[in-house]
């Protein structure tokens, strides 16, 4: 007959069972402008067939820190489900020298539960209503950052890139659309092969400040690209390359290191 597992049985059990399958990326990403080094990320992830847990550092040079935020940190954890993410917990912080905004949600089943930012966001007449149905069915930033594989067919796919990202951070919802751009071979220290090259069309929907030339580049922007790389021993792709034609140049975020190990 089998026995129970007491409590701290069963804890252990969990335990040893979330620490044979688990998988801990950690990548180092160079953050360029116009070709030119302004700042590095640092990306710690854990991946589970059903469960992840991402943190995230970046921080800029003193040129770059003249037109934007010097440093910043986003962390999060959550579910992966029948292949989709459910995220429980998302926090961001953002510092220059001027201010420093710190923003924390919690979600449960794909909906927003609770939203705490500070200091909160100034009224603008032209900022776009969020409606209820804004903070249901979504995924955060941080949850964004993991790719559940394809049910069927190689990881590194165009199935890997035809996919839209619901997204709400906070205080805005947009998608992002994702289509297949073709397949390409990268290196990195930790990592030599394919990766599947998404175009990426940004479609805000609410929270967005409408007349804001920033909000109207970007909606049509065709430059917009992310490279999908598998992470070993898991059912995940994460970003290997980001970058984004922005109205001064090509902001490019690419992994130096791409490390795996259990």
């Amino acid at each position: 007959m089998r026995r129970r597992l007491s409590g701290a049985g069963a804890a252990l059990a969990a335990l040893i069972s979330f620490s044979a399958s688990a998988q801990t990326l950690r990548a180092t990403y160079a953050i360029s402008l116009l070709g030119l080094p302004i700042g590095t990320g640092f990306v710690k992830a854990e991946i589970t067939p059903t469960s992840y847990s991402v943190n995230g550092r970046a921080k800029l040079n003193a040129l770059a820190s003249l037109v934007s935020n010097s440093r910043g940190a986003s962390d999060g954890h959550g579910a992966i489900v029948d292949r989709r993410v459910s995220p429980a917990t998302f926090a961001t912080t953002a510092a220059s020298a001027h201010a420093t905004r710190t923003i924390r949600m919690a979600m449960k089943d794909n909906a927003v539960v609770a939203v705490d930012i500070s200091p909160p966001f100034g009224e603008a007449p032209d900022r776009v209503p969020l409606r209820p149905e804004d903070t249901r069915d979504v995924i955060d930033p941080v949850g964004a950052f993991v790719f559940p594989t394809p049910a069927q067919g190689p990881a590194v796919s165009p199935a890997a890139c035809e996919r839209t990202l619901p997204i709400f951070d906070g205080y805005t919802r947009f998608d992002l659309k994702l289509s297949y751009a073709g397949e390409k071979r990268v290196k990195a220290k930790g990592y030599n092969g394919p990766v599947a090259m998404c175009n990426v069309r940004y479609a805000p929907i609410s929270g967005h400040r409408k007349n804001r030339p920033a909000t109207k580049y970007m909606e049509e922007n065709r430059g917009v690209q992310i490279w999908l790389a598998p992470v070993e021993g898991t059912d995940a792709l994460v970003p290997f390359r980001i970058s984004i034609k922005t109205m001064v140049g090509v902001l490019a975020i690419e992994a130096t290191d791409f490390l795996v190990s259990k």
